[in-house]
Protein backbone atom coordinates (compact mmCIF):
# COMPACT_ATOMS: atom_id res chain seq x y z
CA UNK A 1 0.00 0.00 0.00
CA UNK A 2 1.60 3.26 -1.34
CA UNK A 3 1.48 6.26 1.87
CA UNK A 4 0.63 8.62 -0.97
CA UNK A 5 -3.20 9.36 -2.42
CA UNK A 6 -3.81 8.05 -5.86
CA UNK A 7 -3.82 11.47 -7.06
CA UNK A 8 -0.69 12.18 -6.59
CA UNK A 9 0.40 9.03 -8.07
CA UNK A 10 -1.01 9.53 -11.42
CA UNK A 11 1.12 13.19 -11.31
CA UNK A 12 4.02 11.75 -10.28
CA UNK A 13 3.98 9.46 -13.55
CA UNK A 14 2.98 12.24 -15.62
CA UNK A 15 5.48 14.57 -14.70
CA UNK A 16 8.14 11.68 -14.60
CA UNK A 17 8.90 12.04 -18.52
CA UNK A 18 9.43 15.47 -18.19
CA UNK A 19 12.05 15.17 -15.07
CA UNK A 20 14.12 12.33 -17.03
CA UNK A 21 15.07 14.76 -19.89
CA UNK A 22 18.58 15.28 -20.14
CA UNK A 23 19.76 18.26 -17.78
CA UNK A 24 22.67 20.36 -16.98
CA UNK A 25 24.44 21.63 -13.60
CA UNK A 26 25.51 25.08 -14.53
CA UNK A 27 27.01 25.32 -10.92
CA UNK A 28 29.04 28.31 -10.49
CA UNK A 29 28.95 29.22 -14.26
CA UNK A 30 25.36 30.49 -13.66
CA UNK A 31 26.61 33.01 -12.39
CA UNK A 32 29.07 34.06 -15.38
CA UNK A 33 26.19 33.38 -17.81
CA UNK A 34 24.25 35.96 -15.32
CA UNK A 35 27.11 38.44 -15.64
CA UNK A 36 26.85 38.24 -19.47
CA UNK A 37 23.13 38.42 -19.92
CA UNK A 38 23.46 41.60 -18.07
CA UNK A 39 26.48 42.82 -19.92
CA UNK A 40 24.49 42.22 -23.25
CA UNK A 41 21.57 44.44 -21.65
CA UNK A 42 24.46 47.14 -20.70
CA UNK A 43 26.05 46.94 -24.44
CA UNK A 44 22.38 47.69 -25.85
CA UNK A 45 21.98 50.91 -24.19
CA UNK A 46 25.34 52.23 -24.75
CA UNK A 47 25.89 53.76 -28.35
CA UNK A 48 26.66 51.34 -31.22
CA UNK A 49 27.43 54.03 -33.77
CA UNK A 50 27.57 57.67 -33.45
CA UNK A 51 24.49 58.72 -30.72
CA UNK A 52 22.60 55.11 -31.78
CA UNK A 53 22.04 53.15 -28.99
CA UNK A 54 21.72 48.93 -29.23
CA UNK A 55 17.61 49.40 -28.73
CA UNK A 56 17.54 52.47 -31.61
CA UNK A 57 19.17 49.54 -33.81
CA UNK A 58 16.72 47.03 -32.86
CA UNK A 59 13.25 49.19 -33.22
CA UNK A 60 14.44 50.31 -36.45
CA UNK A 61 14.99 54.11 -35.65
CA UNK A 62 18.10 53.84 -36.85
CA UNK A 63 19.18 53.26 -40.54
CA UNK A 64 22.39 51.33 -40.04
CA UNK A 65 21.25 48.53 -42.91
CA UNK A 66 20.54 45.01 -41.90
CA UNK A 67 23.62 43.34 -39.97
CA UNK A 68 23.48 45.56 -37.26
CA UNK A 69 19.90 44.70 -36.66
CA UNK A 70 19.80 41.28 -37.37
CA UNK A 71 22.72 41.28 -34.60
CA UNK A 72 20.94 42.77 -31.78
CA UNK A 73 17.85 40.51 -32.76
CA UNK A 74 20.25 37.69 -32.49
CA UNK A 75 21.92 38.73 -29.05
CA UNK A 76 18.58 39.70 -27.26
CA UNK A 77 17.05 36.46 -28.83
CA UNK A 78 20.00 33.56 -27.85
CA UNK A 79 22.21 35.88 -25.63
CA UNK A 80 19.18 37.25 -23.00
CA UNK A 81 16.00 34.96 -23.97
CA UNK A 82 17.76 31.87 -24.48
CA UNK A 83 20.38 32.43 -21.92
CA UNK A 84 17.54 33.39 -18.87
CA UNK A 85 15.59 29.75 -19.85
CA UNK A 86 18.75 27.80 -20.25
CA UNK A 87 19.34 28.91 -16.67
CA UNK A 88 15.72 28.64 -15.41
CA UNK A 89 14.99 24.97 -16.53
CA UNK A 90 18.72 23.11 -16.97
CA UNK A 91 17.80 21.61 -20.04
CA UNK A 92 20.64 20.47 -22.03
CA UNK A 93 18.41 20.80 -25.51
CA UNK A 94 17.90 24.90 -24.79
CA UNK A 95 22.01 25.13 -23.72
CA UNK A 96 22.77 23.41 -26.83
CA UNK A 97 20.70 25.79 -28.35
CA UNK A 98 21.91 28.91 -26.39
CA UNK A 99 25.49 27.73 -27.54
CA UNK A 100 24.93 27.52 -31.34
CA UNK A 101 22.50 30.59 -31.51
CA UNK A 102 25.50 32.48 -29.41
CA UNK A 103 27.93 31.12 -31.87
CA UNK A 104 25.60 32.37 -34.78
CA UNK A 105 25.05 35.80 -32.97
CA UNK A 106 29.19 36.42 -32.14
CA UNK A 107 29.40 36.24 -36.16
CA UNK A 108 26.62 38.33 -36.93
CA UNK A 109 28.06 40.92 -34.37
CA UNK A 110 31.41 40.62 -36.52
CA UNK A 111 30.02 41.20 -39.42
CA UNK A 112 27.63 43.60 -38.41
CA UNK A 113 31.26 45.27 -36.67
CA UNK A 114 32.96 45.47 -40.53
CA UNK A 115 30.15 47.03 -41.78
CA UNK A 116 29.96 49.78 -39.80
CA UNK A 117 34.30 49.55 -40.55
CA UNK A 118 33.00 50.01 -44.16
CA UNK A 119 30.25 52.37 -44.63
CA UNK A 120 30.20 55.49 -46.73
CA UNK A 121 32.64 58.16 -45.63
CA UNK A 122 31.49 60.21 -43.23
CA UNK A 123 29.58 57.44 -41.15
CA UNK A 124 30.66 56.96 -37.66
CA UNK A 125 32.32 53.68 -36.83
CA UNK A 126 31.76 50.85 -34.42
CA UNK A 127 30.69 52.19 -31.21
CA UNK A 128 31.74 50.90 -27.32
CA UNK A 129 28.14 49.05 -26.93
CA UNK A 130 28.52 47.16 -29.99
CA UNK A 131 31.95 46.16 -29.01
CA UNK A 132 30.86 44.96 -25.55
CA UNK A 133 27.89 43.33 -27.36
CA UNK A 134 29.92 41.34 -29.45
CA UNK A 135 32.14 40.24 -26.46
CA UNK A 136 29.43 39.39 -24.40
CA UNK A 137 27.95 37.31 -26.68
CA UNK A 138 31.20 35.33 -27.24
CA UNK A 139 31.41 34.77 -23.63
CA UNK A 140 27.96 33.60 -23.48
CA UNK A 141 28.50 31.12 -26.80
CA UNK A 142 31.78 30.04 -24.65
CA UNK A 143 30.05 28.98 -21.64
CA UNK A 144 26.79 27.30 -23.04
CA UNK A 145 29.09 25.12 -25.10
CA UNK A 146 31.15 24.26 -21.86
CA UNK A 147 28.08 23.66 -20.14
CA UNK A 148 26.24 21.45 -23.12
CA UNK A 149 29.10 19.98 -23.97
CA UNK A 150 30.31 19.01 -19.91
CA UNK A 151 26.66 17.14 -19.30
CA UNK A 152 27.12 13.97 -17.59
CA UNK A 153 26.31 11.80 -20.48
CA UNK A 154 26.28 14.30 -22.92
CA UNK A 155 29.50 13.41 -24.71
CA UNK A 156 30.54 10.15 -26.34
CA UNK A 157 31.99 7.60 -23.84
CA UNK A 158 31.66 10.31 -21.26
Amino acid sequence: MSSTPDGLDRLDKELSGFRSWPRIDPGPSAMVVSIGVLLVLVAHALPWTGSASGWNVLLGDAQLGLLPRLFSITSLLFGVLGSTTGILTRLWGIGWTCALGCGFSVVNGLWAIWSRQTAPAGSPGPGIGLLLAVLAMALLALMWVRLAWSRPGGRANG
